[in-house]
């Protein structure tokens, strides 16, 4: 990282300050002394313009559809790689050699089953439970079984909690699934890879033999791919606000995954197929679209466009050729949703309208396709994404965590409430 000097001026302020370059992206510029030197604060809601940390994870340019994991572009990742080895990238920095990435992959997969007083701590939950409620309580409960890995200032020990967090958490999604269902749960088996395990515990039942279909296992690593990180999005931001004041790793996570479920994150995908629900059929689609181009209808078309992304979602180009590889292998022909689904991505890349605004479809519109085609409930899309964004999680929080200069979060605000007034006792009020 460069740095270079600028002035800042406020009023009749001004002082000198760093300009800091990173190795690709924009610049940032060092407001620390802010506040010391003018007694003001920057007002930036949704901190869209503020940068919150230092970080070599994550690139992401919103304007040219660039995506790289540890400088890598997402769709050589994704293309020829699987998961634990995104995994193993994400977390160390570099591609693994064969004999690392065997040893990582030795390590996980020891580590996928879960105390066995974890299943009774699920008959507490009512049978209707949103996965998601299960997922934040079960993940967070981690903490309450291993706490030989819950002490955040020794290496070995965050070393431990994030392999367990890698290998449990698929785990714990799929007893979510099972327990929602009425089935019993699917121990883990050491002989399937990352995915296909999760694909067992989810779908497999005790009384018949369960064979996992290579495409369908090969589709869904590919979105555990897409979705492993995302720079400093919502959830991302809040594992490490909770690790800055010391939370332990298992809480930390548990608050990504409470963030993750608001809709306008990870229930995007869900939203997006709920919107498909509600068009119908293929006939109704001119109608919605004419809703969707009208300013003053509320309506909007979900899993198209992105807050970063003003090009077309490099993740999205991936997810599109797996969708269709998925719906290729399962011969789905007769699911109206699907067919108003390829309607509407035609539409999508053809109209003018939709051109001219860059509303492509995202990866969360070809997402929801293929999981929902695979089997999946939409209530347990949001519960996929958390599967594969711990790994991002994890690897952010582990570098704030070693960053010597990181402090305990605490952003400032702009107050309009009352000013000072003096308390009025109950028999004058």
């Amino acid at each position: 990282m460069t740095a270079s000097t600028g002035t800042i001026k406020v009023g009749d302020t001004s002082f000198e300050t760093n300009v800091k370059q990173g190795s690709i992206g924009p610049s940032v510029i060092d407001i620390g002394a802010l506040y010391g030197k003018t007694g003001m604060f920057t007002y930036d809601p949704g901190f869209t313009s503020t940068a919150s940390c230092e970080s070599q994870i994550t690139y992401i340019d919103g304007d040219e559809g660039v995506l790289l994991y540890r400088g890598y572009p997402i769709d050589q990742v994704a293309e020829h790689g699987d998961f634990l080895e995104t995994c193993y990238l994400l977390l160390y920095g570099e591609l693994p050699t064969p004999a690392q990435k065997a040893d990582f992959d030795y390590r996980v997969t020891r580590h996928t089953m879960v105390h066995e007083q974890m299943a009774r701590f699920f008959q507490g939950f009512r049978r209707d439970a949103h996965p998601m409620a299960v997922m934040v309580a079960s993940v967070g409960a981690l903490s309450a079984f291993y706490h030989d890995s819950t002490d955040i200032s020794d290496p070995t020990q965050r070393m431990i909690a994030s392999m367990r967090m890698i290998a449990k958490i698929p785990t714990l999604a799929a007893m979510a699934y099972k327990y929602t269902v009425g089935q019993p749960f699917v121990y883990p088996k050491n002989n399937l890879d990352y995915t296909s395990n999760f694909l067992n515990m989810c779908f497999a039942v005790p009384c018949e033999d369960y064979k996992v279909n290579p495409i369908l296992s090969r589709a869904l690593d590919r979105i555990f791919i897409l979705h492993a990180d995302h720079e400093q999005n919502a959830s991302t931001s809040t594992v490490r606000l909770a690790g800055s004041s010391g939370a332990n790793p298992f809480a930390c996570i548990a608050a990504g995954i409470a963030c993750l479920w608001g809709p306008s994150h990870g229930g995007a995908n869900e939203a997006a197929l709920k919107m498909l629900g509600e068009i119908g059929s293929v006939e109704n689609i001119p109608k919605f679209i004419a809703k969707a181009k009208d300013k003053n209808d509320p309506f909007r078309l979900m899993g198209f466009g992105h807050r970063v992304y003003k090009n077309y979602d490099p993740r999205a180009k991936i997810m599109q050729k797996t969708a269709h590889e998925v719906l290729n292998e399962l011969g789905i022909k007769d699911d109206p949703l699907l067919d108003v689904a390829v309607e509407l991505e035609r539409i999508a890349l053809h109209d003018d309208y939709f051109v001219e605004k860059k509303l492509y479809p995202n990866i969360d519109f070809y997402s929801g396709i293929t999981l929902k085609a695979m089997g999946f409930p939409t209530s347990m899309f949001t519960v996929l994404f958390a599967v594969a964004r711990t790994v991002g999680w994890i690897a952010q929080w582990r570098e704030m965590i070693e960053d010597p200069g990181q402090r305990i979060g605490r952003p400032r605000q702009l107050y309009t409430g009352a000013p000072r007034r003096e308390y009025v006792p109950p028999s004058k009020r």
